[in-house]
């Protein structure tokens, strides 16, 4: 007798993020690098001199390293739609792979805020009745989230859910 799965599996067809997402969080970056320099260098150069202000230049560290660790974050986002489900899988260091069934879904919204819209972003909000499983998927083009958004709440109205 067989057991487990015969022929071919049904593998996702996984889609990543746009890349509008990951040039606003390093513009975001780049900013606050220059506030956080100019905050430690100009204090640093009126009260101890100017060799002092250098030390200003410290943030740059962080400014490298936070530009590396944004591409890997950015890269490691991604969704699939499923025949009952909608998985979104995300992190680096830590994986994590979220399940949301069509048929636990209560609401799907689509949210974006001024950088966002400025970008042309937008985020994809699904709330489940159990906490935990709430997932965003953020940094998706407005007519992908709509359109998302859409075949979610179709999905979920076929399987007999709260939507």
């Amino acid at each position: 007798m067989e057991t487990g799965t015969t022929g071919e599996t049904d593998r996702p067809e996984w889609a990543g993020l746009p890349g509008g997402l990951l040039s606003l969080r390093r513009l975001l970056l780049v900013v606050w690098t220059v506030l956080l320099t100019a905050a430690t260098a100009l204090p640093l150069g009126l009260l101890a001199g100017a060799g002092w202000a250098a030390l200003g230049g410290i943030w740059l560290l962080p400014l490298v390293w936070g530009w590396v660790v944004l591409g890997r974050n950015w890269r490691s986002w991604r969704y699939a739609e499923r025949a009952d489900d909608l998985l979104i899988a995300r992190g680096v260091l830590w994986s994590r792979e979220t399940v949301v069934p069509y048929g636990r879904m209560q609401l799907v919204e689509v949210t974006s805020g001024p950088l966002e819209r400025r970008f042309g972003l937008a985020s994809v909000q699904l709330h489940t009745a159990a906490a935990a499983t709430d997932a965003k998927i953020p940094g998706l083009a407005p007519e992908e989230a709509e359109r998302l958004r859409d075949r979610l709440t179709e999905l979920g109205e076929a399987r007999s859910a709260g939507l």
